[in-house]
């Protein structure tokens, strides 16, 4: 007589292995699950982003802002926001539901929209305060999901897959950012040509609204997928900070904070060189920005695929050693294909940097203060995010119309080119000083010396296809 496997074991040894393989399974159908809302929420966000706070300067602008005005809107919601952030992380340790606090700031979050663009009409004199107060509600509410969203959202992603997954979200990002930056700015342009600029923003912060609604709804079908765990460290940010944060963590709190400080002296100011002084249509504007959101979607998932197998250090050495020189372009040429391109690597840079420092603040932390580094991170950020707009908008005061040196004259079309240089310089002070005081958090074996270079994404696929082969490429 012919028997299974399973009869020929006893009931009390089979039982308890099934049971545990219908969990593991149930498990990984939730993570999968929910690994795909994320990428939707993704999607959402970006539309939000690309086609709504994008254009928040360029609406100030419409609203006849002050280039003060313009460096407060780009600062100030920013620290309301952080502030937000870390409120959120109290709030959590008392919440039974904490699922309750992502959805409901993400539908005020969205509901922002209306006073944003309704209340600079009815007191057009303070349009522009008006449209700052209301940005630091928008920023102040999106702010408030943050911690619990990227928690959840590194509990779905497998360890070892972790950048790749990130990668392939901010992919999905880059290349919603881009359609809807076009499609947008093309809105604008056509708005800006019947002289009803206006109704051009109306429609595209509606449709920003509706956007931030639907990633709202991607993250309700994940908190309901995944668990919600409360906050369990005991201690507040100051011990974390003092105690449970590593010596490297706090080094590279350091670098990423003044990082972020000496990118935003120069930041805020681009749409104003651009719109304002090189007098450009409101669809060459959304190409500039589109063009750096391409090269971002082509290049994450060679950057996410560097970070997984030599690490989110060496990652942020390639790109932070980089980027200062890509604002000091801006003071070489004012011909649009020109900057067109010196943004595009702008964008090839910047994928690799923001993918580095995000993943290495999750590599850095344990599960249990991960709610807590992560909003630390980006308290750092956002302080030398404001820090660097309002001082580049002091800065911008000072800085000379024209340069001369012996009979060398530059005089570009405004003084913020001289600015974007001086934070290049700031950038490349920053990444000398500071990048060698933080170490990989992850056990990973160092690349030979010279490899990383050969695997810089275009330089890879171009290098594959050449007769002869560098032994260093690995497939």
């Amino acid at each position: 007589m012919n028997h299974s496997t399973t009869d020929s074991l006893p009931s009390s040894f089979s039982q308890p292995l099934t049971v545990s393989d219908e969990t593991e399974t149930s498990e990984d159908e939730a993570k999968a699950s929910s690994r795909q809302y994320g990428i939707r929420d993704a999607a959402c966000q970006a539309a939000a982003q690309g086609g709504g706070e994008n254009y928040f300067s360029a609406f100030a602008l419409l609203l006849h802002a002050s280039p003060f005005q313009i460096a407060i809107l780009s600062a100030l919601p920013q620290l309301v926001g952080v502030v937000a952030q870390l409120a959120s992380v109290k709030l959590l340790q008392y919440l039974r539901i904490p699922s309750r606090l992502l959805i409901a700031g993400g539908r005020a979050q969205a509901f922002c929209w209306l006073p944003i663009l309704l209340l600079p009409l009815i007191a057009p004199d303070q349009g522009a305060w008006l449209l700052i107060g209301c940005a630091m509600l928008y920023f102040g509410f999106g702010h408030v999901t943050t911690p619990i969203w990227n928690s959840l959202l590194v509990d779905v992603a497998e360890a070892e897959s972790r950048g790749a997954y990130f990668a392939r979200r901010a992919r999905t990002t880059a290349l919603t950012s881009f359609l809807a930056l076009g499609v947008a700015g093309a809105i604008l342009t056509l708005g800006q040509r019947w002289d009803l600029s206006w109704i051009g923003f109306l429609v595209i912060f509606l449709g920003a609204a509706a956007a931030r609604l639907g990633a709202t709804t991607c993250q309700t079908h994940v908190s309901r997928l995944m668990p919600v765990h409360r906050l369990e460290a005991p201690h507040g940010f100051r011990h974390f900070f003092s105690h449970a944060a590593s010596g490297d963590f706090r080094r590279f709190l350091l670098f990423s904070g003044l990082m972020h400080f000496a990118v935003l002296l120069s930041g805020p100011f681009f749409v104003m060189y651009l719109l304002r002084d090189l007098h450009w249509s409101y669809l060459q504007y959304a190409g500039w920005m589109a063009s750096s959101i391409s090269a971002q979607f082509l290049t994450l998932g060679p950057w996410g695929r560097i970070g997984d197998r030599y690490g989110n250090k060496a990652l942020l050495t390639l790109t932070a050693s980089a980027v200062p020189f890509l604002p000091m372009g801006y003071l070489l040429s004012e011909q649009y294909l020109f900057l067109l391109v010196v943004n595009f690597f702008g964008g090839v840079i910047w994928a690799g940097l923001s993918l580095g420092l995000q993943n290495y603040v999750f590599d850095s932390l344990r599960s249990g203060e991960r709610t807590r580094g992560v909003a630390l991170a980006n308290a750092m950020n956002a302080v030398g995010w404001g820090l660097g707009a309002l001082t580049g908008s002091w800065l911008a005061t000072l800085m000379p119309a024209e340069l001369s040196l012996g009979w060398w004259h530059l005089t570009p079309a405004s003084n913020l080119p001289f600015l974007f240089c001086l934070s290049g310089g700031l950038r490349l002070v920053i990444a000398v000083s500071l990048l060698r005081t933080f170490a990989e958090p992850r056990n990973i074996v160092s690349p030979p010396q010279g490899h990383l270079l050969w695997e810089l994404p275009f330089l890879k696929p171009l290098t594959a296809l050449l007769p002869w082969r560098n032994p260093r490429v690995v497939p």
